[in-house]
């Protein structure tokens, strides 16, 4: 799904809502042609476009009637934890309702929108209406580590069991849970807080910044909830072809030895040139963990940080480390190290921990080329997959007339034409545009 919405404007009477919002959120708006004036797309019919845009995963603020968004995207609804959030606005501005994904940002994007307005969400999420804010949709860079157990204890807490919070100061948004006409108690010491010891140091001296990372408890009777900090940083290195079960065996050993959690890891951080190493593909693929990349000269710049500078990493690949220097480039600044570089015969690794949740990712993402078929022409037509992959392409590559015909839905990407015959030519052309992320 993709974070920012697509805001969509029916009448020229509802446009200056819609410009408002559009605006506020940093969304693309989409206009009725022939009825918008000014928009950044515009589209021949609602129905059909409002549907291509749930399809792709995008979600959709329409500042139209409830129901003409109901009625486009009510064939396509079957699963509630995959769906992109819907969210009707009133052409006056007066009201915003999330009609769709109220546990998927709908009813945090309805609040949002309500603010920027002046407007009240009409929030009918049980869950949403009693606490507040939705147990298993923690904000970003938070995991919760049981979800299947968030719908009982939900249901606990509305038939008036009481909630108890355990969280330090990483954990303020659980603090700002009120359960209405509820005793809500915070108590430290509800779970088995633990301490992160240095691990894997070489000298018993201990860290500089040495830092709790405690799971923070939700619980409502006997039933718990466990969230975690997405604190730590996991920087790697290898040698071309590494075996993945080498890579594999030092990141776990990583995590015993440091006592910490796969969930609270932010992403897998490297050097671009290891974009393509199959071994790291498989550990970030197999854990879910995101894969960030940075060049040699960004490693570099973390040299004076590293606990372990190499000259002989620097004569290979231009930086004096790769597996701290991305662990700390990917917690930033105020970062520092919990798990120095670890070595194989293949593979470095090492962990950094960043002072709280990182919630934004640093470096650039590994790039990817999407070969899409978009049938016949007609948006209707076209696949729900094809309209994803386009959706979330930065950049477009094809024929002209082609391109042309995705309409709306290729407004604002930067396009990159290419005549009949050319089809060597732009599949170089993509290629190479994906190598460099």
């Amino acid at each position: 799904m993709t974070e920012t919405p697509v805001v969509i404007a029916l009448t020229e009477s509802g446009a200056a809502t819609a410009g408002r919002l559009a605006q506020a959120l940093g969304a693309p708006l989409h206009g009725r042609a022939g009825r918008v004036t000014h928009a950044d797309a515009h589209f021949p019919n609602a129905l059909d476009h409002v549907r291509d845009l749930f399809a792709a995963r995008i979600s959709v603020v329409g500042v139209c009637a409830a129901g003409i968004l109901i009625r486009a995207v009510a064939p396509l609804l079957s699963d509630k934890r995959a769906e992109p959030p819907v969210v009707a606005v009133a052409e006056d501005g007066s009201a915003a309702i999330p009609l769709l994904g109220g546990h998927r940002g709908a009813n945090r994007l309805a609040r949002e929108i309500a603010e920027i307005l002046g407007a009240n969400a009409q929030i009918t999420t049980a869950g949403d209406l009693s606490l507040g804010l939705a147990l298993d949709d923690p904000p970003p860079g938070w995991a919760l580590t049981n979800p299947g157990d968030a719908k009982g204890v939900m249901a606990a807490a509305l038939s008036g069991a009481e909630l108890s919070v355990a969280h330090d100061d990483h954990a303020a948004w659980l603090s700002t849970l009120t359960a209405k006409g509820r005793a809500l108690r915070q108590k430290e010491g509800t779970v088995s807080w633990h301490r992160i010891r240095p691990g894997f140091r070489r000298d018993p001296t201990p860290l500089a910044r040495e830092a709790d990372v405690h799971p923070r408890v939700i619980a409502a009777g006997a039933l718990p909830l466990l969230y975690r900090a997405k604190r730590l940083a996991l920087g790697i290195g290898c040698a071309r072809n590494c075996p993945p079960e080498e890579i594999e065996g030092l990141f776990q050993a990583a995590l015993t030895h440091a006592m910490v959690e796969i969930s609270d890891v932010s992403a897998l951080y490297t050097i671009d040139l290891k974009a393509d190493e199959p071994a790291i593909l498989a550990l970030a693929d197999r854990h879910g963990l995101p894969l960030r990349l940075f060049s040699a000269a960004e490693l570099e710049a973390e040299t004076s940080r590293l606990a372990n500078p190499s000259d002989v990493v620097f004569a290979e690949v231009g930086c004096h480390g790769v597996a701290e220097a991305a662990a700390l480039a990917g917690t930033g600044p105020g970062g520092c190290l919990l798990v120095e570089k670890q070595k194989t015969a293949n593979a470095t690794l090492a962990l950094a921990l960043a002072p709280g949740p990182i919630t934004a990712l640093e470096g650039r993402r590994r790039g990817r080329v999407s070969l899409v078929g978009i049938g016949p022409g007609q948006a209707a037509w076209r696949t729900p997959e094809a309209s994803r992959l386009i959706a979330e392409a930065e950049e477009l590559v094809g024929y002209g007339l082609y391109i042309d015909l995705l309409g709306p839905l290729a407004a604002g990407k930067p396009r990159h034409d290419f005549p009949l015959g050319g089809e060597e030519a732009r599949c170089r052309f993509a290629l190479e545009r994906a190598a460099e992320g």
